[in-house]
C-alpha cells in the first residue's frame, strides 16, 4: 500500500484538469446554459471528472 503507481494516476489527473479548464473556458464564453452558471462552476471545479462530463453532456445548450 505504500507504493503508488503514478503511471496510472498522472494521466487521469491531467485529463481531469484539462477537462475542467476547457469546461470553465467554454462556460465563460457561452451565454446560455441549463441552470445557473455558478452551479456549473462548482461542478467543474469540485466535481472531478464527473462534473466535467455532466457539464458537457447536460449543461451546454445548443444555439
Amino acid at each position: 500500500m505504500d507504493k503508488v503507481n503514478w503511471g496510472l494516476i498522472w494521466p487521469l489527473l491531467a485529463l481531469q484538469i484539462l477537462l475542467a479548464v476547457i469546461g470553465l473556458i467554454s462556460l465563460a464564453r457561452t451565454e446560455r446554459v441549463r441552470g445557473p452558471k455558478w452551479m456549473w462552476v462548482l461542478f467543474l471545479v469540485f466535481g472531478n471528472l464527473l462534473g466535467s462530463v455532466a457539464y458537457f453532456t447536460l449543461g451546454r445548450r445548443e444555439p
